[in-house]
């Protein structure tokens, strides 16, 4: 075997690579999808196109609602590494800051976890791998192979010229996902956009119980200009390290022509010393990247090919949260994959299971995001933001309920009346 192929994470020499399914991109949302394939007991190619370690441009921080996710995957969530929290922290309005503990559910755990992204990703592919997934780095691929007389994706080409062919194929390839562009699939521009930037600091606030956020960003001096639809936090990632960073929505007037990382500065620039998000104990640059959100990229299966996470656009537009959600429909893809294959691949049966990945996701997620659509039009009018952060952050009752929405946490059965009154409005929504 050639020290190519080796690096690879090849078993073989073979031109041509052949599995019961391919996921391309071993991001959260790729490696989930993978893992539940190799539990249904499906052969699984995992294709991504760096080596590990790599990093991504996130928050790092992991909700109630992705650590459900983790722990059905089998991950010890109590292991090394993981950075327990008790719930998020608000500044903001002029007020004290305030705690808002993560709720006690059914349906969730009451913790929450940051871990970073160098780490975390590859956590979950290696995951992937233990349970029969035949994980390839070092391999970008390049387009896909398309069935000349059904129109169906069987396959896809790397750089490199291998071959590898499958009767499904996953895009879990990001925000750009240049798979599903290839297969025509593009963006939908009447979706909410969100950008985020951040960097590490090394900070005693990295020990932190608490998830920071700083619901006040201005385009401009302080209370003399206009305030921004987005958030600071400073997530604490354990060992004296803090991610810190800000988003921002795309139905801002000032979205465009905002200098993300000069924003960041300057935020942090107002932030008391002794927190110590200065340049002297900044790990590495400021990173920015795009968060495409609420089903940007539709429809989430065509011909063989099946959107996950980024590469369908599956943000929530209240919080700019996007792995909750991509291990979520890592596990409807997976579950519709697997009954595709137990009906026969190619057939109408198997067609009719794989498209039931779009009904299930809109059923589950698509009043949710309808919801969070109209929330992020509605803060984008600087005078809305302005009224939601002077009168709303002081009544800390009022921001229980929006803590809750916001997360989506509530509990689907035996739920309180905050409980009843989101998922009433989530169910009767259109989908989005």
């Amino acid at each position: 075997m050639s020290d190519v192929a080796a690096s690879a994470g090849l078993v073989d020499d073979a031109a041509v690579r052949e599995a019961d399914a391919i996921v391309v991109g071993a991001g959260p949302a790729g490696s989930a999808t993978a893992a539940h394939l190799a539990r249904r007991g499906l052969s699984v190619l995992l294709l991504e196109k760096a080596t590990f370690p790599r990093d991504k441009i996130c928050g790092d921080g992991l909700t109630p609602r992705a650590v459900k996710q983790l722990v059905n995957l089998g991950i010890d969530t109590t292991a090394e590494g993981w950075h327990r929290n008790k719930g998020l922290r608000v500044y903001g309005g002029r007020v004290e800051p305030f705690d808002m503990p993560w709720p006690e559910l059914a349906d969730f755990p009451n913790y929450g976890l940051v871990r970073r992204r160098e780490d975390f990703d590859e956590l979950l592919a290696r995951h992937a791998e233990s349970l029969g997934a035949t994980l390839v780095t070092a391999c970008t691929v390049r387009t896909p192979i398309i069935d000349e007389r059904t129109g169906r994706i069987v396959g896809v080409t790397s750089k490199d010229g291998r071959e590898f062919r499958a009767p499904v194929v996953v895009a879990a390839d990001g925000v750009s996902s240049r798979l599903s562009i290839a297969m025509g699939i593009t963006k939908r521009e009447d979706r909410p956009m969100g950008v985020a930037a951040r960097a590490y600091y090394k900070t005693e606030r990295g020990n932190g119980d608490w998830m920071e956020s700083w619901l006040e960003l201005w385009d401009g001096e302080p209370h003399k200009s206009d305030l921004l639809p987005g958030y600071g936090w400073a997530f604490p990632a354990g060992e004296g390290i803090s991610n810190v960073g800000l988003g921002m929505l795309s139905t801002s007037p000032a979205y465009a022509r905002t200098d993300y990382k000069d924003l960041m500065r300057r935020w942090l620039a107002a932030t008391p010393p002794e927190w110590g998000f200065t340049e002297a104990n900044q790990v590495g640059e400021i990173r920015s990247a795009a968060l495409p959100m609420a089903f940007n990229r539709q429809p989430a299966y065509s011909r063989g090919l099946l959107l996950v996470g980024d590469a369908g656009g599956m943000v929530n537009p209240f919080n700019g949260e996007g792995i909750d959600y991509a291990l979520e429909a890592a596990e409807m893809a997976a579950e519709a994959i697997s009954e595709a294959r137990s009906r026969g691949f190619g057939t109408p049966a198997a067609e009719k299971a794989l498209h039931g990945y779009v009904s299930h996701l809109k059923a589950d997620m698509g009043g949710y995001f309808r919801l969070g659509i109209i929330f992020a039009n509605l803060i984008g009018h600087p005078e809305v933001m302005k009224v939601c952060v002077r009168y709303g952050l002081p009544r800390k009752s009022l921001m229980k309920i929006v803590h809750k929405l916001l997360a989506n946490l509530t509990d689907a059965r035996d739920g309180d009346v905050v409980d009843r009154l989101i998922n009433t409005l989530t169910r009767i929504a259109p989908s989005a």
